[in-house]
C-alpha cells in the first residue's frame, strides 16, 4: 500500500469555507433592493470591473465609483461600503475546525483566496483570522486570481512547503483540480460533516 507524505501545511479558501462569500450575487441582489439600484446594470458593471479590483489594481472606492457612484446617489459611499462589509458572516464550526487542526497537528495555515484588499482586511480583522492563519496569498496582494496556477506556486514558496505535504481546502472543485496539477492534494469542501470525515482519511487529528 502506497504511503502518502505527511501533511504539514493546510491551504484554505476564505469565502465558502471559513466565511460566507462577502460580495457575491446574493449580496449584490440585496444591495440593489436596499439602495434602489438597477440590478442588471449593477451586475454588468460589477462583472466588467470586479476582477480588476480583486487583483489589487483598483481600490474599493474606485470599484464603487465605476459600479455605483458614476451618478449622484441619495446615499454615501461609506453607507454602501458598510453594507458590503456586513454581508460577511462566519462559519463558526469551520473556523473552530481549522483551529483544532492547527493545534493538534502542528500545521501551518495559509489562506489562498480571491479577495479585494479592503474586503480582505475587514474580514481578517473582524473575524480574527490572524489567530489561526500564518500566511495570506490573496489575489489583491499577488495581482492574479485563482484559477491561475501561479497562486499556488506563490503559496508553496511563501509557506516553504513541498506540494506533497500540502492539503488544500476549497469549495470550488475546479480550483482543487488546478492545484492537483501541481501535486497538491485537494479536498472539495461541501459541508462541515463531510469535510471532517475527509480530513480524518488524510490521517489528521481533529
Amino acid at each position: 500500500m502506497k504511503k502518502h507524505a505527511p501533511i504539514t501545511t493546510l491551504f484554505t479558501d476564505i469565502g465558502g469555507v471559513l466565511l460566507t462569500n462577502g460580495w457575491d450575487r446574493a449580496a449584490r441582489k440585496l444591495a440593489a433592493k436596499k439602495f434602489n439600484l438597477d440590478q442588471d446594470e449593477l451586475s454588468e458593471r460589477h462583472h466588467l470591473t470586479f476582477d480588476t479590483y480583486e487583483e489589487g489594481k483598483l481600490t474599493l472606492d474606485e470599484y464603487l465609483k465605476r459600479t455605483v457612484f458614476y451618478v449622484k446617489r441619495p446615499f454615501t459611499p461609506v453607507q454602501f461600503r458598510n453594507f458590503m462589509f456586513e454581508q460577511s458572516q462566519p462559519y463558526p464550526e469551520m473556523i473552530d475546525l481549522i483551529c483544532r487542526l492547527k493545534a493538534r497537528n502542528g500545521l501551518k495555515i495559509a489562506v489562498v483566496s480571491n479577495e479585494g484588499r479592503e474586503l480582505n482586511a475587514y474580514r481578517i480583522r473582524h473575524f480574527k483570522l490572524n489567530q489561526i492563519v500564518d500566511f495570506y496569498i490573496s489575489s489583491s496582494y499577488v495581482h492574479f486570481r485563482k484559477p491561475d496556477a501561479d497562486m499556488y506556486r506563490v503559496a508553496l514558496d511563501i509557506a516553504q512547503a513541498a506540494p506533497e505535504n500540502v492539503l488544500y481546502l476549497e469549495d470550488r472543485e475546479m480550483f482543487v483540480e488546478v492545484a492537483a496539477d501541481l501535486g497538491i492534494r485537494g479536498l472539495h469542501h461541501m459541508d462541515y460533516q463531510s469535510t471532517m470525515k475527509k480530513l480524518v482519511s488524510y490521517g489528521l487529528k481533529i
